[in-house]
């Protein structure tokens, strides 16, 4: 959520931040700003709403300077209006600023800054900043903004800019990502590498606590001391390719189609002699038979792999496992000690919630196990051991191969461990992760066996109110399916243990209600028949979703969806794919914004 730039070169600063804000556009805003240095003064331009509207706004502006700072804006405190857009300018014109997070204790700061006579024009929370700013300078900015975080509780990432040092930028960062772009003969910031990736492929991650000067000539980086520290300077391994939508007419339909490939880089590197081979994964073989609890944490789309995950994990490890919302499990006093495993998923790796719990659970002791996507974010470095999924860049709100590269890992994690601890033999570890080199595969069979999906969208989207139902894994099928459908077509949309219709959801099946029964999974195909016949008795439309060797499914549904054969602890990745492309097509029939979906962002940095 929320997406922050900035620059400082030789060039026009403007072109260069708004180019900056439309590659942050899919992090979901409601209101957009640029503020510049240049010939002894700031200027700012902000506005609700989308990007183009700032884009007007500037043209009819007159707007200088090689030095400058931007921001989409994502509404937390006071309404999304031209006031409470960032940036946000000091009363003398000296300083502005671009906030992402949440600053916990504003309150009484804004009530110590008006007792000081301060004058406050917006509603938000980063507004304090600008006056601890103002009020703490004395001609030295770095040390005006050390002492004005030092006021800070909460989360943040910071940029800021003086009209008095119109060639220094200045940013830091706590509990929010932060990535500074260097360049030759000009340097940047970023929350997002989309923003930079046109313009170098060079970065510094920050850390929180540290402090970025960024010139034309160079970065300087200080720890929260004021001390000058050296950081390693990182590659960036895609270029801007990989986040344009190459010909398709969505990133969420590019991503979806590039999911095979994705799968492949997930899992080829970790096949070692034809068995699952982890070694990022820091724990010994004395210690993963030490381990005899496992909690997967996460939000929202990735707390769906990790109940995805969990089926196979126990089936082949016999180890219990558990799956906890991080924003429950961080307020749930866990029992945990030091066999417990926790294992963190996150896509962009900064989401809030699921951080807080990760440390809560550090602090009791318990070793971490982090799968992410984006090199260097903040979970990637609390975690002991991380596996990154190597997804690529993933621009759709939505995700889609987030999710399944992260089903994917946990595979190889199952397969990996149940051989260290003694649960299966080398044959038995060789033909399972041989049926995990299928995925990829069985993935694109998967797509190719459903031409039909854009003609079922155009059949059920009209639907206000839809249901998925499954048992086993393919409930957790379910769930994700239907967190998709709900998400980005505005439909709304619950997923059921269908054993659980008879107990009180089945009152809600009505003539022509459209329940999507998930029955890929062969132990309980029978009962599936069965809740299938009990929503078409009370008039219910059946969309069926089976394994291409379950013909039976036809004579009960009124339409089939049909994924590959495969091994029943692999099933995940196909079947949610044409669900995925289910969930778009009917989307798009209802005229949604697919890749920006309203009030959604694509990393939630805050409560």
């Amino acid at each position: 959520m929320c997406g922050i730039i900035g620059f400082t070169g030789g060039r026009e600063a403007a072109p260069v931040l708004l180019e900056g804000l439309k590659k942050l556009e899919y992090r979901g805003y409601d209101s957009a700003g640029i503020a510049v240095a240049g010939g002894g003064r700031l200027t700012m331009v902000k506005t609700s709403g989308k990007i183009e509207n700032l884009c007007k706004k500037v043209e009819s502006t007159e707007i200088s300077g090689k030095t400058g700072i931007g921001h989409t804006r994502w509404a937390t405190h006071g309404a999304p209006n031209d006031t409470n857009a960032h940036p946000h300018m000091s009363p003398d014109g000296r300083f502005a600023i671009v906030h992402n997070g949440i600053i916990e204790n504003f309150a009484e700061l804004r009530e110590e800054l008006i007792a000081g006579g301060a004058e406050f024009l917006s509603e938000t929370d980063t507004e304090v900043v600008v006056h601890l700013l103002s009020r703490y300078y004395d001609g030295d900015f770095k040390k005006a903004l050390m002492k004005t975080v030092a006021r800070l509780e909460g989360t943040y990432a910071i940029g800021a800019i003086c009209s008095e040092c119109p060639e220094s930028v200045f940013v830091t960062k706590v509990f929010n990502p932060m990535i500074v772009g260097v360049g030759i003969g000009e340097n940047f910031f970023a929350s997002d590498v989309t923003a930079l990736v046109s313009h170098t492929k060079n970065v510094i991650y920050l850390d929180d606590g540290e402090l970025a000067e960024l010139t034309p000539e160079g970065v300087t980086i200080y720890d929260a001391t004021g001390k000058e520290i050296q950081k390693k300077v990182s590659r960036i391994m895609w270029d801007m390719e990989a986040a344009e939508k190459g010909g398709y007419d969505h990133f969420m339909l590019k991503e979806i189609m590039e999911q095979p490939h994705a799968l492949k880089s997930a899992i080829d590197p970790r096949v070692k002699n034809g068995k699952a081979a982890l070694s990022e994964l820091c724990l010994s073989d004395e210690a993963l038979r030490g381990i005899n609890h496992i909690i997967i944490t996460a939000c929202g789309s990735a707390y769906y792999a990790g109940c995805a995950g969990k089926y196979t994990i126990e089936k082949l490890t016999r180890i219990p496992v558990s799956v906890e919302l991080a924003s429950e499990l961080r307020y749930s006093d866990p029992i945990v000690d030091e066999h417990t495993l926790l294992i963190v998923l996150s896509q962009s790796g900064e989401t809030l919630d699921t951080i807080c719990a990760m440390r809560e659970l550090k602090a009791r002791g318990v070793s971490t196990v982090a799968i992410v996507n984006v090199v260097g974010s903040t979970i990637a470095k609390l975690a002991d051991s991380v596996i990154y999924t190597y997804a690529g860049p993933e621009i759709a709100v939505a995700t889609t191969k987030g999710y399944t590269t992260q089903v994917a890992v946990l595979y190889l994690f199952a397969v990996y461990m149940a051989e260290k601890i003694g649960k299966i033999d080398d044959a038995e570890a060789k033909r399972l992760t041989g049926e995990i080199l299928q995925i990829p595969s069985n993935i694109q069979r998967a797509i190719d066996l459903n031409p039909q999906l854009p003609e079922l969208a155009k059949k059920y989207h009209s639907n206000s109110s839809l249901f998925f139902i499954g048992r086993n894994v393919d409930y957790a099928v379910a769930l994700e399916s239907s967190l998709k459908m709900k998400e980005i077509s505005y439909i709304h949309s619950e997923a059921y243990a269908a054993g659980e219709l008879k107990h009180g959801t089945i009152a809600l099946i009505s003539e022509n209600r459209l329940v999507i029964a998930i029955a890929s999974y062969e132990e309980l195909f029978d009962k599936m028949m069965s809740n299938i016949k009990e929503v078409k008795a009370r008039g219910a439309k059946v969309l069926g979703v089976a394994r291409e060797d379950m013909k039976k499914i036809v004579a009960e549904a009124d339409d089939v969806i049909f994924v590959p054969n495969a091994d029943p602890l692999f099933m995940v990745p196909s079947e949610i794919i044409p669900l995925q492309l289910l969930a778009y097509y009917v989307a798009r029939e209802n005229g949604c914004d697919i890749d920006k979906p309203r009030n959604l962002a694509k990393s939630v940095t805050v409560e």
